[in-house]
């Protein structure tokens, strides 16, 4: 049996083998007690018959010449261990009997009944002693009887007890630090196979779970937990995986460009104009390049939980507005128009340039999601603790298993990347916005309804 510390399986029997050992002290101690106690009554109640029997002789014997019978009687009683002793005290010498009267005549002499021990010379174990006194009769004055027995049998037979009492209760504590062990073992075998399983878990099989059908009530709660932790792993797992692929996508087009439109130009013979040209293109790749690189250290910040410092109470409304006159050269290109519609006085402690970036995250995905001419709406609305602020537009319906995924890094509705369409975004405009609203004590919210898409995120009201 070996036992790891620390383990469970050692806490386990180190309980068991204390509640055993407490349970058998106890009981051990209340049987030795209790033997103690009936081993001293068995004692005085054989002194006590023996004697009323000597009394009963002694107070019928009056003269000298009689008190030989009670002598002869007292020799007869006595065994030849010498285990009963008698003695018996008086102011006349003719009616005193025993050995070493002297080391017995300061018991009390007052009252009947017990009296202290007393260890005679070449004896172990004191006497248990019994005293009457008995009136005067005749010609013999009062007298004192005294009766003593040797405490060794009783003694011996209390040691041995204690003895096997001992022998047995550290035996029991084995026993039960063995029962322990082995019910520890079979308890604990449920999360033994709960290990293995945990342990056989790889990157590319996170899709399995641990079985809970034949657990416990105990572990069940906890592998129903493991469970959800490893679900939540695999999604993380594979929105890793996905984010992985989507960067390098989004680096891998910008990068071609710039490889191609350079061995182009390197092929021949280039004027300075053409060479201009060649820049001024790579230019804007590598400018493309800088702000998915500059939004991945925003978000990589904002994960890191990295809140919003500068904040200033400020109406809503007025940075809308001042966020819809920086688009103001794309609405007029497009005939698109924006209004401001809700709780236009609503107030909120905002740092202003994160709010606009978000507000002009959603007010850029509006317009390139909606026909020439649309009319866009911009709804504030006041809670008791947040400010909603939300970006509705006329536009394709999106289906109900995206819009939870539309704030994540790199997600499109279209699962087939188009770069070449009218639409120019990297895919991290709506994670920006839940970045600054999570910075801002926020949540953010998508529907699409009745022909209408709505992106919306809260930031915390004024204290």
């Amino acid at each position: 049996m070996k036992l790891e510390k620390g383990s469970i399986t050692a806490r386990l029997v180190a309980m068991f083998a204390v509640v055993a050992l407490a349970t058998f002290a106890l009981i051990g101690a209340a049987l030795h007690g209790v033997l103690a106690r009936e081993l001293e009554r068995h004692q005085y109640e054989e002194l006590d018959t023996t004697v009323k029997s000597l009394q009963f002789w002694i107070q019928a014997i009056g003269t000298p010449e009689r008190w030989s019978r009670v002598q002869a009687r007292m020799d007869a009683l006595t065994p030849e261990d010498g285990s009963v002793r008698f003695w018996v005290l008086s102011d006349d010498p003719r009616f005193q009997y025993g050995k070493g009267l002297a080391e017995i005549d300061g018991l009390t002499r007052e009252a009947n009944g017990r009296s202290t021990d007393i260890l005679l010379p070449g004896q172990e174990r004191p006497f248990r002693t019994l005293s009457v006194h008995v009136p005067p009769f005749e010609n013999r004055p009062a007298v004192r009887l005294i009766v003593g027995r040797n405490s060794e049998p009783y003694e011996r037979t209390r040691e041995t007890f204690l003895t096997a009492l001992l022998a047995l209760g550290l035996g029991g504590v084995l026993v039960v630090a063995l029962a322990g062990y082995w019910i520890a073992r079979l308890g604990l075998r449920p999360l033994e196979r709960l290990s293995g399983e945990a342990l056989a878990l790889r990157p590319k099989t996170l899709s399995q779970r641990l079985q809970t059908t034949a657990l416990p009530v105990e572990l069940s709660a906890l592998a129903e937990a493991f469970n959800g932790a490893l679900a939540r792993l695999e999604e993380a797992y594979g929105q890793l995986e996905a984010f992985n692929a989507d960067v390098a996508h989004e680096l891998r087009t910008p990068l071609a460009n710039l490889i191609g439109s350079t061995q182009v130009a390197l092929s021949r013979q280039r004027s300075a104009g053409e060479f201009q040209e060649v820049l001024q293109a790579n230019l804007e790749d590598l400018e493309r390049l800088r702000s998915i690189i500059n939004d991945m250290l925003f978000l990589a910040r904002a994960d890191r939980g990295e809140v919003a410092t500068g904040l200033v109470l400020t109406p809503v409304a007025q940075e809308v507005r001042k966020t819809i006159d920086f688009f103001e050269f794309v609405l007029d290109e497009s005939g698109s128009r924006v209004g401001i519609a809700g709780d236009v006085q609503a107030q909120a402690r905002l740092e202003s340039a994160l709010f606009r970036r978000a507000m002009s995250n959603l007010l850029q995905n509006a317009i390139e999601h909606s026909r020439p001419g649309a009319q866009i709406t911009v709804t504030l609305r006041e809670e008791p603790a947040a400010t909603w602020i939300a970006v509705s537009n006329p536009g394709a319906a999106i289906g109900e298993q995206h819009l939870q995924h539309l704030f994540d890094r790199f997600y499109r509705v279209d699962a087939a990347r188009n770069d070449g369409g009218e639409h120019h975004g990297h895919g991290l405009g709506l994670a920006i916005v839940k970045a600054v609203a999570s910075m801002h004590g926020g949540q953010v919210s998508a529907s699409s309804e009745d022909g209408m898409n709505t992106f919306a995120f809260s930031v915390s009201r004024a204290g």
